[in-house]
């Protein structure tokens, strides 16, 4: 059995405090997570995390962890010293019972020879079993902007982790029902209670959280709540002015182009953007002229424009 360094597999001085612990925790579980990560060896990393975050966030089993000293190394060939037994015993949640006892599956051999050599003496010690609320967790959900324009309720499928009979954990895929408030933002998130990782010995599952992000929309950019929209428009509309239609979220607009337009100018339809949560403003849709010139002209329309290159005294490289 090789012992297991929990402060080097978490990145912490085995002073950190429990802050320091917490932080790492996080950070490396979000790069280590099966859903996100693209690491070959992600899932293992992820394990090697919560157990070591298992030890290190609880103050009794992390001093008794710490008992074992600083001289070992990850790796190296481990047994518990003599006496082991009635040390890590006499700490809460440091044993496991037998049929009805705490399930610690899905950690290392390491940590069930510390922490599970109580197995059949609960009685002896009088000692609570381990029990502990899951890790929550976290994943990301596209939602179009009609969502966030109207609310919805969707389905979701996601694979979430989960304890099988045999007491380990494995990912199971299922269907969720999220519902989408209006005017959600990029970027916040939702909670889906009880969907995290799941407890230890019968405690409660972690909660969920999906982070939103806005899906690419074949006709709009959003920026914060404002939305963007390249208009084509043709090159006498830039230059004598029209009425034009222009698409939003729920329908169609006619605006005025100006005469005298140019490529980029932006015409702004108010509160035309995304929604915003009650009592604030909600965005603006900017519809962006891109002043775009024929590809194909018949011979007639080419006599024309050459008729207006001859008489116009319009020089724009000379502005």
């Amino acid at each position: 059995m090789e012992y297991k360094d929990y402060y080097q597999i978490l990145g912490v001085a085995r002073d950190a405090d429990a802050g320091a612990i917490k932080s790492a925790y996080r950070k490396m579980a979000r790069k280590y997570h099966p859903d996100v990560s693209k690491e070959a060896n992600a899932e293992d990393r992820f394990k090697d995390l919560q157990e070591a975050y298992e030890v290190l966030k609880d103050p009794e089993k992390r001093r008794a962890y710490d008992q074992l000293g600083s001289n070992w190394r990850a790796g190296q060939d481990f047994r518990p010293p003599p006496g082991w037994e009635n040390f890590a015993g006499g700490f809460a949640g440091g044993h496991a019972g037998s049929a009805g006892g705490p399930d610690i599956g899905g950690f290392s051999d390491f940590f069930e020879e510390l922490f599970a050599q109580q197995r059949g003496r609960r009685g002896a010690h009088g000692g609570a079993p381990f029990r502990t609320r899951g890790e929550d967790s976290e994943a990301e959900i596209q939602i179009p902007l009609e969502d966030v324009l109207h609310g919805a309720k969707r389905e979701i499928s996601l694979e979430v982790p989960v304890h099988g009979p045999d007491g380990r954990m494995y990912r199971e895929r299922r269907q969720l029902s999220v519902k989408i408030p209006a005017g959600i933002a990029e970027g916040q998130r939702l909670r889906m209670s009880g969907q995290g990782q799941p407890g230890q010995g019968g405690g409660p599952n972690g909660d969920l959280y999906l982070r939103v992000r806005y899906a690419p929309h074949p006709q709009f950019r959003a920026e914060g709540k404002d939305l963007y929209h390249d208009l084509p428009i043709s090159p006498w509309e830039a230059v004598l002015g029209a009425s034009v239609s222009v698409p939003t979220l729920d329908g169609q607009l006619r605006v005025k182009v100006p005469a005298g337009s140019s490529s980029g100018q932006k015409l702004r339809l108010g509160a035309k953007g995304l929604p915003a949560p009650k009592g604030d403003k909600a965005g603006d849709l900017y519809a962006v002229l891109q002043i775009v010139a024929p590809k194909q002209i018949s011979e007639a329309e080419k006599a024309l424009w050459e008729r207006l290159a001859a008489e116009s005294s319009f020089r724009p490289r000379n502005e």
